[in-house]
């Protein structure tokens, strides 16, 4: 006759406090995203998976999310259509209806993502990559999916080119050269600034799943600063980014509310409770600290500010 084990982690704890996430993190498994009539997307995924835990109970079933996650990616490896937030909604109700003691149940997804380019100038094919972020929680009111990526980018501080447009305008006075000509050359010819390599990182939230591509939130977030970067590029293509990103001078703030046009312009479908979490950080060049700036608001918000309509 088999023992039976004793249940533990269903008594009560010494102190009767409850948690708001208790789960497991860094799992990694394979993911296949289907595609109609294209290849599948096969994804190398790290997830995070959370519930709620009640004063009354010492601990929650670890070995359970694990089934539960194996469970969900297999299915989302048989099936069609799948998309990262699918994967995290999905996996979020089967924990929640798994887990009679638990409220709230999250999941939590992050992966490369793999794009292919053609570099600007030279017209190589390369290749780009992005992180996925793909998040999920469920309660007994409903599901909500998180969508984003983080990219990066190259930025300009204008400030810094500010000086030495400044320097160059004296000594092209000093040189006895004429305003109007000064004017002309320093409109077509950007000066330096001190350039960074920035992170660009966006996410939107909804109820259900968000109707947004990945690749054109990916191009959101590349576009919000001074210049893509390309893995592949040739002498023209670096005179390419290179002009284009002091053409473009952005200060991390800029980064920001560029992203925030860019998800009205293209996601203007989006519902107005749906909410756009929107991060910019550069690590600066001449500085040994990061800048950083950061938006979170809802669609409806969003929409009022860049369109004016809250002046």
């Amino acid at each position: 006759m088999s023992k039976q084990l004793p249940d533990v982690q269903a008594s009560s704890p010494d102190v009767t406090v409850g948690l708001n996430r208790v789960g497991v993190t860094g799992v990694e498994k394979l993911v296949k995203l289907d595609r109609a009539d294209q290849r599948p997307i096969v994804l190398m995924a790290e997830f995070e998976v959370y519930v709620d835990l009640p004063s009354w109970r010492k601990g929650a079933d670890m070995s359970r999310n694990m089934e539960v996650i194996d469970e969900t990616l297999e299915q989302a490896v048989s099936q069609t259509a799948y998309r990262p937030e699918d994967v995290c909604g999905d996996a979020a109700e089967r924990l929640l209806e798994k887990h009679d003691y638990t409220s709230e149940a999250e999941v939590r997804m992050e992966a490369t993502y793999v794009t292919h380019d053609r570099t600007p100038e030279s017209d190589r094919v390369t290749q780009s990559t992005a992180d996925i972020i793909a998040a999920a929680t469920a309660t007994d009111e409903g599901t909500r999916e998180t969508i984003g990526a983080r990219v990066v980018g190259m930025t300009v501080c204008p400030c810094s080119q500010g000086m030495s447009e400044t320097r160059a305008r004296t000594t092209l006075e000093d040189l006895g050269v004429e305003r109007e000509t000064i004017d002309e050359f320093l409109e077509r010819v950007p000066q330096p600034g001190h350039s960074q390599r920035g992170h660009a990182t966006v996410t939107i939230e909804s109820s259900g799943s968000p109707d947004v591509e990945l690749t054109d939130l990916i191009g959101v977030a590349r576009d919000s600063m001074s210049a893509r970067i390309y893995n592949l590029a040739k002498r023209p293509d670096e005179d390419h980014m290179t002009y284009q990103s002091h053409a473009d001078a952005k200060f991390v703030e800029d980064c920001v509310r560029a992203m925030a046009d860019g998800v009205v312009e293209q996601f203007d479908h989006l519902p107005d409770d749906a909410v756009v979490t929107m991060k910019q950080s550069n690590d600066e060049s001449i500085h040994q600290h990061n800048a950083h700036a950061e938006r979170v608001a809802e669609m409806a918000t969003l929409r009022g500010e860049v369109n004016g309509d809250d002046e």
